[in-house]
């Protein structure tokens, strides 16, 4: 009988061993998470359109009810998007309304006051955009505000393949099938930002394991849950560390996974089998928000608020206190971004300044400035992280205007173009397709249709099935 199980055990190893390279090759073909399938910003076998209008290169325009600037995650033929509806929409536009007029006479915080909101996940199809089931994950008043530019729909999704985990901070995490059937929620708490920014940090997943950062004005803590059953695996606290928007990443260092996480006090590495802290380094700005990006066991940490810093870890190195040791390969003191996060292709890092329109690429191995202080043609404010396909730079601004850059080692401007509507969700690229979240729609750009405006979303169901 023991035979029979070691059998039985090997068997299944070998199986999972070799599905584990299978399953990698597929999430390289899909989106699934916040900055792609190598958290980098990268998608590694697109090749969408240089050029788009709203009468050129768009395969389809379709309405998503409510605000988010959650950006859109792909699998599949399903299209998953995190949206907040609110239950009196004129209520709610007079709240953002009455912030809009404290930014115009320049108080501060300009702050949108809470009202009721349906907090909704969607699942559209790739086809034609069109839903194909919708799930209310709460019904509820928020218990604080957001920033006028932000949401309370801001968190990526994840998935897997298998499971669709639905990140509404304060208001819930949710764990649901990809055909839409929940399979366990958790409540993690209140988060209290700071001056009532709101939230915005996304889950990050590795196998079975969903991490989740919790840096407010509390007390504030990183949690491991299990992916399957929500069950808490561990969770480590994170003495004086205060909000912070950031996504942590996971990467694979000498035999064993951790879990980066940048912040204002300390940047930190954790086990991500037991959240033992590894190694940690100061130097991060206020109000931390680009996730960082991972080559060749070196991690870019980065921040742009009030100073300017971008710092190289090698991890090999890296272990306790790593300030002023050589687990810091390089750093770099300028044009460091605010909001956007980095994008990492080939050996190049790319950034933008503060959430401006300065330019920056480094070389990622040597820190070496390949150029700088390069102006984006026809831009302003930059809220969505750039990507890269087919060796292009693609950069959205809030105005919907864009611009397309070689990803090469120098500065050149290969397309510029415009959208009708605003743009601060990072888009996804997937399919020789771009995927972009407008303030009012899903926009697909593709070369393969010229659709000016495709089905509308359909009014609030519960499902579409």
């Amino acid at each position: 009988m023991k035979k029979l199980h070691a059998k039985t055990f090997m068997t299944l190893l070998t199986v999972t061993l070799w599905m584990l390279p299978v399953q990698a090759e597929v999430a390289e073909h899909n989106w699934p998470q916040w900055r792609g399938p190598h958290h980098n910003g990268v998608a590694p076998h697109s090749d969408p359109p240089i050029t788009w209008s709203e009468t050129e290169n768009i395969r389809f325009k379709v309405e998503i009810p409510g605000r988010g600037l959650a950006s859109p995650v792909v699998w599949g033929d399903n299209i998953f998007i995190l949206t907040a509806m609110a239950a009196d929409a004129d209520a709610y536009e007079a709240s953002q309304q009455a912030a809009a007029e404290k930014l115009a006479k320049k108080e501060w915080p300009p702050s949108v006051e809470p009202v009721k909101q349906a907090f909704l996940v969607l699942a559209l199809s790739r086809q034609d955009g069109s839903e194909v089931w919708r799930k209310t994950a709460a019904e509820k008043v928020p218990h604080e505000s957001h920033y006028l530019d932000s949401s309370w729909a801001s968190a990526s999704p994840v998935t897997d393949g298998k499971r669709l985990f639905a990140q509404f901070g304060s208001s819930g995490l949710y764990a649901y099938t990809l055909e839409g059937e929940l399979s366990w929620s958790v409540d993690l708490g209140d988060m209290t930002t700071r001056r009532g920014f709101g939230e915005g940090s996304s889950p990050a997943l590795h196998g079975n394991t969903l991490i989740v950062n919790w840096d407010h004005e509390g007390d504030s803590f990183i949690v491991a849950l299990d992916a399957r059953s929500g069950k808490e695996l561990w969770r480590t606290n994170r003495p004086d560390e205060v909000t912070s928007w950031a996504t942590p990443l996971v990467v694979e260092s000498g035999g064993r996974f951790q879990v980066v996480v940048p912040a204002t006090g300390r940047s930190r590495g954790y086990d991500l089998e037991t959240g033992k802290e590894i190694w940690s380094v100061a130097g991060m700005t206020v109000n931390t928000i680009p996730t960082p990006v991972h080559r060749n066991g070196v991690v870019y940490l980065t921040s742009g608020y009030r100073g300017n810093l971008m710092q190289a870890v090698d991890l090999a190195k890296a272990k306790g206190s790593i300030d002023d040791t050589e687990a810091i390969a390089w750093t770099f003191d300028r044009h460091t971004p605010y909001v956007p996060s980095p994008v990492l292709y080939e050996d190049r890092i790319c950034f933008i300044k503060h959430f401006k329109n300065i330019f920056t690429c480094l070389n990622a191995t040597t820190g070496e400035v390949l150029y700088t202080e390069k102006r984006l043609e026809g831009i302003t404010n930059v809220y969505a992280s750039p990507v890269v396909a087919a060796g292009r730079l693609y950069i959205f601004a809030k105005d919907g205007k864009s611009i397309v850059l070689d990803a090469g080692k120098e500065y050149k401007v290969l397309a510029t173009n415009t959208l009708d509507d605003g743009v601060n969700a990072s888009p996804a690229v997937v399919g020789d397709e771009i995927l972009v979240r407008s303030d009012r729609y899903l926009y697909a750009i593709s070369a393969q249709g010229s659709v000016a405006e495709g089905a509308k979303a359909e009014k609030p169901t519960e499902s579409r099935r």
